[in-house]
């Protein structure tokens, strides 16, 4: 149906063609048509068996599956009505206001991550030995296995790295001696395995898609394993591995609150769903990726970054708010950006008020703005916060919560830091592979039932008729 044939670029790098025959269009078009027709579903017939279309309440709430000690949103509270009421966004950590292990972490002046992850995976706070024998576990699998760079990401690069990150993690079951092992100490082996690989998997993976799909030269990095998470992750991918202490320190925020979002999360419900099947680690984390990897997910992130782009291509100053306000119109009316009509990083299915992620980074986004001296740049991000909800109501006619959301201001800190923007959701991965771990154990130990929901079918019975007739 198709040739596959390899072409040479000015630097001698091999590129991949495939090269569809007029027989394979015409039959995937008329494929195509008939897969549309008969896979269409009635919107009342959802109506009709109740259906929880993406596992949603009529009221917008989530349908409860199941429980967890891990993390917990509250964004609203239901009445006696069963109606949602509006309330400040709060984010807990197995019990601890984010905030609170946030500010402790500026108060000392250190980083935070590797201590989040520690309290995600064992459900409390570690004392000083503890961090500093888990921190010492985490740097000694910094170094990915002998020949592993080479032999499973050089040699095959993608022009994803959320792809290329979701394939080293399978990867690795070969170089696991248990891999299929689910007892809990193994499993908390691998977890802590992964989670020391993780920034050398995401930094290969985006160096050999830079040299091999982008033509760029490729910087490659030995992970050090006195540096913290955020430390090697900026190392790593910049082409001297240079960095600021306030850098480090913001990654390292940012990572603190990517961590953990509750079980419901579609990352972290797919965790649950593939753990329930006793399958193993490398399986089950390499889902969560793909599951990130959906732009109605993880890769949301992506699209502040692209329409904040693109806003700046299209008005001359951007310090003149009525400029940046006559944008945001046309945006609205598809008439700018991507054509959508949306405004990215504003609203959340679960916060209604504040997202709290949104409030703390917003906070340490406006120091790193001062040190870079992009105090014009933030305040856009600062008018679209404010303005755009208001935008949306006399345009659109919708009354809707629309508090900025943690997508807004990761958005201005992953491009004040010359983050990549294809590894702005790896990054994400980085930060909730602490949250995935701690809720494949918790599946693993408290929910020991196989998830297995219901499908209604609506396809009548039909008869059978020979083909040749």
């Amino acid at each position: 149906m198709s040739t596959i044939t390899t072409e040479t670029n000015e630097q001698n790098t091999p590129k991949l063609q495939v090269k569809s025959s007029k027989l394979c269009t015409t039959f995937l078009e008329n494929a195509t048509a008939s897969l549309l027709k008969n896979n269409e579903i009635e919107s009342e017939l959802y109506t009709k068996h109740d259906v929880k279309r993406g596992l949603r309440n009529a009221n917008g709430t989530g349908v409860v599956v199941g429980l967890t000690r891990i993390g917990d949103v509250a964004g609203y509270k239901i009445n006696e009505n069963n109606e949602k009421v509006a309330i400040e966004g709060k984010l807990f950590y197995r019990g601890f206001d984010i905030k609170d292990l946030i500010d402790n972490c500026l108060a000392e002046n250190r980083f935070g991550f590797e201590e989040t992850s520690y309290l995600l995976l064992f459900g409390e706070l570690p004392t000083k030995k503890q961090l500093a024998d888990f921190e010492a576990v985490l740097a000694s699998e910094r170094e990915l296995p002998v020949g592993f760079a080479r032999d499973m990401i050089m040699t095959i690069p993608s022009s994803n790295v959320m792809n290329k990150l979701g394939r080293s993690v399978l990867a690795m079951y070969s170089y696991d001696p248990t891999p299929d092992d689910i007892s809990i100490p193994n499993v908390l082996r691998q977890s802590i395995e992964l989670m020391g690989h993780f920034p050398a998997l995401v930094a290969y993976a985006y160096q050999s898609k830079r040299s091999y799909f982008d033509n760029e030269s490729m910087h490659i990095h030995h992970p050090l394993p006195e540096l913290s998470t955020a430390e090697n992750l900026l190392r790593m991918i910049r082409p001297t591995g240079e960095f600021t202490p306030l850098e480090a320190k913001l990654l390292d925020i940012s990572l603190i609150l990517h961590a953990e979002h509750g079980g419901g999360n579609n990352s972290s419900f797919a965790t649950h769903v593939l753990s329930s099947t006793d399958t193993d680690t490398y399986s089950v984390i390499s889902a969560a990726i793909g599951s990130l990897k959906g732009p109605k997910h993880g890769g949301a992130n992506l699209a502040v970054i692209q329409m904040i782009s693109d806003l700046k291509a299209h008005v001359k100053d951007i310090s003149n708010l009525q400029e940046v306000e006559q944008y945001l119109i046309k945006v609205l009316k598809g008439e700018a950006n991507d054509g959508s009509g949306l405004i990215y990083g504003l609203g959340h299915a679960i916060y209604t008020v504040t997202d709290p992620r949104a409030v703390i980074l917003k906070g340490m986004a406006r120091k790193l703005a001062e040190d870079k001296n992009l105090v014009d740049d933030f305040m856009v991000y600062d008018f679209i916060e404010k303005r755009a909800p208001e935008l949306y109501s006399e345009i659109k006619g919708t009354n809707t919560p629309l508090p900025a959301n943690v997508d807004l201001y990761s958005g201005f800190v992953y491009s004040a830091l010359n983050i990549p923007l294809e590894i702005a959701t790896p990054l994400f991965a980085t930060a909730r592979l602490s949250g995935w771990c701690a809720h494949r154990m918790e599946e693993l130990i408290a929910g020991k039932r196989l998830i297995r929901p219901a499908y209604i079918c609506v396809q009548p019975p039909t008869e059978y008729v020979p083909i040749y007739k």
